[in-house]
């Protein structure tokens, strides 16, 4: 099932809510926003890229560290962003020990397929129970659903090649317990809530019209 604007999911474990803002849905699947609010001690599920996708990070309030390609970006200042190339290895933490932190995220390229995984499956996983204390799922999960799902997102723990081989013998035992790449109840479980999007900073707008991104320092 495809997401809806206003919708929220979250993941209690990394302590993240999401709230679509432009679903994939709504331009062909290539290009979603979400209003990302991270609360303190927050942080994204693992070191990962996203083979073919960009993602951009653009700071409304708080205070987001954003590790990518070796180096720490902090993002502290309203309309401060950092753009994250496709294949880029990166990591998101919250920087701020005492406020939430809100920032808006643009993902270009299969951004309808990163919806799934993420809002949907990974999510689902970690309000169930079923991951470890990072959000990451067991080894036979992730086996099927990272196999299902490698054109959106692969940890980086392991080199591509390694995990593809260790995926491949993995993935019929998985599937022979029940394992499922995508578990057609996550698809159909109701959004965490239904919020009003906040109106955005005309420092934010501007990177989402077309605007040249803010720097962001170290």
């Amino acid at each position: 099932m495809t997401v809806h604007s206003g919708e929220a999911y979250y993941n209690p474990l990394c302590r993240e809510k999401l709230v679509i803002r432009t679903p994939a849905a709504e331009t062909s699947g290539e290009r979603a926003v979400m209003d990302m609010y991270v609360e303190p001690g927050g942080f994204a599920a693992g070191y990962h890229t996203h083979p073919y996708s960009s993602e951009r990070f653009i700071l409304v309030r708080g205070e987001l560290r954003v590790h990518v390609a070796g180096r720490d970006v902090i993002l502290d200042k309203l309309g401060q962003s950092v753009l994250v190339p496709p294949g880029t290895v990166h990591r998101w933490f919250a920087h701020s020990d005492t406020e939430e932190t809100f920032v808006v995220v643009e993902l270009n390229n299969r951004a309808d397929r990163f919806e799934q995984l993420i809002c949907r499956q990974l999510f689902g996983l970690a309000q169930d129970g079923k991951t470890n204390k990072e959000g990451r799922p067991n080894m036979l999960q992730s086996a099927v659903t990272m196999s299902e799902f490698s054109d959106v997102l692969r940890f980086t723990d392991r080199p591509w090649p390694v995990q593809r081989v260790i995926n491949g013998v993995l993935s019929p035992v998985a599937r022979l317990l029940g394992y499922q790449g995508c578990n057609p109840e996550y698809l159909k479980r109701r959004p965490f809530e239904t919020a009003e999007l906040e109106e955005l900073p005309e420092e934010v707008l501007a990177h989402l019209h077309g605007g040249e991104p803010a720097q962001g320092h170290r």
